[in-house]
């Protein structure tokens, strides 16, 4: 069995995003298994399980998880991750992977995948609302498939948001408040918030918005009547009315699943789509199994790592 460690060396979104793309095409194809996520909570946050088979790329496995949002000020990623990936004839584990940053640059690329196909035109401004690892990604990410005229942070601390706009000065950024930088083509949320936090009035026309943030049940950023306004696009529906953007609107009635447009898949394989340039959408991004799988494939392609006796 191999370790890898560090298996995001050497790993670049250009090469991700495309990957993370035919995992897309392929769940929209019917061409994996991938039973929904499994969750167990903590007092202060929860782990999950997340197993898929992709047949194409010869690869099943599952990855293990954690959400807890105290830990930045502990020092600690938010989310760390593991994925254990199986030999598909003998069950036998054949690799180990910290996927703590693997998990972040699978995000990053699911939610450039949504811009590359949703975002309203090509050169754009980019909305971050939160300044974390997550808005990060979104920032590399979203920068391959679209041309950046300028990116716009929202942060609790505005520090932190300052800090973000200090690592990218290849690009024009600024600070604002959550109003001016919904004022944007693209907007990435990515908070842990369990209250909308963004108004329905600051959506203009045309937005594309990436909700990654609500990942869990109860957890919501989006006021829910950008949701009946919106083109809503899901990654998997099963994740998504359980534990996406839309699970509490759907929970408490403001919200009918069978107003969901489709998934992102469904994009990507030319069934679905932004209807035309003033049409705000939505990806509603859960995280699927699927994409941890197509990025091992590429970080055990590029990275030896070290061999370790199993049985």
């Amino acid at each position: 069995m191999r370790y890898l460690q560090s298996p995001e060396t050497g790993l670049t979104f250009s090469s991700v995003i495309p990957a993370v793309e035919r995992a897309f095409e392929n769940h929209c194809e019917g061409e994996v298994q991938m039973p929904p996520k499994v969750y167990v909570t903590f007092p202060k946050g929860d782990f999950r399980t997340m197993p898929a088979y992709i047949p194409a790329l010869d690869i099943a496995g599952v990855k293990i998880v954690n959400v807890h949002p105290d830990n930045r000020a502990a020092g600690l990623p938010t989310v760390m991750a593991l994925t254990v990936i199986l030999d598909i004839d003998t069950g036998k584990p054949v690799a180990l992977l910290n996927a703590t940053r693997l998990t972040d640059m699978r995000t990053g690329a699911a939610g450039a995948v949504a811009a590359k196909y949703l975002a309203p035109k090509p050169d754009i401004v980019l909305g971050l609302i939160g300044s974390g690892r997550q808005a990060e990604a979104q920032l590399e990410a979203v920068s391959e498939v679209c041309a950046l005229q300028e990116f716009r942070v929202w942060s609790r601390d505005e520090k932190n948001a300052e800090a973000l706009i200090s690592r990218y000065p290849q690009y024009e950024g600024k600070t604002g408040s959550l109003e001016t930088v919904c004022d944007c083509d693209v907007l990435c949320t990515t908070t842990p918030s369990r209250t909308p936090i963004i108004r329905d009035s600051w959506i203009r026309e045309g937005t594309h918005i990436n909700a990654i943030g609500a990942d869990a049940p109860g957890k919501q950023e989006l006021d829910p009547a950008i949701l009946l306004r919106a083109g809503v696009f899901i990654d998997d529906y099963a994740q998504a009315t359980h534990s996406g953007e839309i699970n509490v609107p759907v929970s408490e009635g403001l919200y009918d699943p069978a107003l969901i447009r489709g998934t992102l898949g469904e994009v990507v394989c030319g069934k679905i789509g932004r209807k035309n340039a003033t049409e705000i959408t939505v990806f509603d991004s859960t995280g699927l199994a699927l994409q941890d799988l197509a990025i091992a494939s590429i970080a055990m392609q590029e990275n030896g790592g070290v061999e370790l006796t199993f049985p």
